[in-house]
């Protein structure tokens, strides 16, 4: 089997490392479902590539009129999202993802930038947590699939 690094392929700057799960193609693979998801859904999505980006791509709801910006979290397993309370953007949409295995459906939770910095709480005890922040999904669960924040039918 071929890996991309024998390809001489790299994502983001950097050449993917033979073995164990890259942390950069879990979150590449989460901004492409995302831009998918929201393609589906009659908007127009465009990923920003590069390394240490502020912003992961943009939805344009070409209906309302309406852009946003989008910042991704993506996981393969049922674990926690790593994040950053001081980094969160009020304006942002955060969607995150769990990838899952292969054969099993994603999972989007989808939630405003503003709830996240207005209600931490919501997100569990380590959203908090000074070494390792983090949310775990079922924290998240109420907001899955919410892409009507984006103005798009919720059903795809």
């Amino acid at each position: 089997m071929c890996l991309p690094s024998t390809l001489g392929i790299s994502t983001g700057g950097h050449t993917l490392a033979q073995g164990g799960r890259d942390t950069q193609l879990t979150g590449l693979a989460g901004e492409f479902f995302v831009a998918a998801e929201l393609l589906k859904r009659g908007l127009q999505a465009s990923i920003t590539l590069g390394n240490a980006k502020q912003i992961d791509l943009f939805a344009h709801n070409p209906r309302t009129g309406q852009t946003h910006t989008v910042q991704v979290k993506a996981i393969r397993d049922t674990n926690e999202f790593p994040i950053d309370l001081k980094r969160i953007n009020a304006q942002h949409i955060y969607v995150f993802v769990l990838l899952n295995k292969p054969d099993v459906p994603v999972e989007y939770f989808i939630v405003p930038g503003q709830v996240l910095v207005d209600e931490p709480e919501r997100f569990g005890k380590n959203v908090g947590h000074p070494t390792f922040p983090g949310i775990h999904p079922r924290y998240l669960r109420a907001f899955g699939s919410n892409w009507t924040l984006f103005g798009a039918s919720g059903d795809g």
